[in-house]
C-alpha cells in the first residue's frame, strides 16, 4: 500500500483545524460514550430486569434517584448531537446549495426541537398524583 492511499475506502481524510476538527474529534469520543451509555441501559433494562417488571412504577422508582435522570440525559444530549453531526456531514457529501443549507437548517431546527423536548421531560418528570 502507497503512502499516498488512503486508509479505508471512501474514507475523508482527517480535518486539520477549525470546527471540523472539533466535529471530528466530538464523533469518535461520543461515540465510544454512547456505545457504553448503550450497553449499560441495554444490561439494566433488559438484562438485569425482567419486560415484566419494567412499566410506569418502575420509571418512577428510577427517576427518584438523580443519577438516573443525568444517565439519560447524557444519552439523549450524546445520541442527538452525534446524529445531527453525522447527518450534516451526509448532507454536506450529497447535496449542494441551497438545498445544503436548507436541509442543514431544518436539521438543526428538528435535532433542537427533539432535544428540548426530551430534556425537558427527564427533568420535570413527576409521577402522577405526586
Amino acid at each position: 500500500m502507497s503512502a499516498s492511499a488512503p486508509s479505508s475506502y471512501g474514507s475523508r481524510p482527517r480535518p486539520t483545524g477549525g470546527v471540523e476538527l472539533y466535529a471530528w474529534l466530538f464523533m469518535r469520543i461520543s461515540g465510544l460514550a454512547l456505545l457504553l451509555l448503550a450497553l449499560g441501559h441495554l444490561f439494566i433494562m433488559h438484562v438485569f430486569n425482567s419486560i415484566h417488571t419494567i412499566d410506569y412504577n418502575f420509571v418512577v422508582a428510577r427517576y427518584l434517584k438523580t443519577f438516573w435522570r443525568v444517565y439519560d440525559l447524557a444519552m439523549l444530549w450524546l445520541a442527538m448531537i452525534h446524529g445531527v453531526n453525522g447527518m450534516r456531514t451526509l448532507v454536506d457529501d450529497y447535496l449542494k446549495p441551497p438545498a445544503r443549507g436548507l436541509a442543514v437548517k431544518a436539521l438543526y431546527g428538528i435535532g433542537i426541537a427533539f432535544l428540548a423536548v426530551g430534556t425537558w421531560v427527564i427533568i420535570f418528570f413527576k409521577p402522577a398524583g405526586g
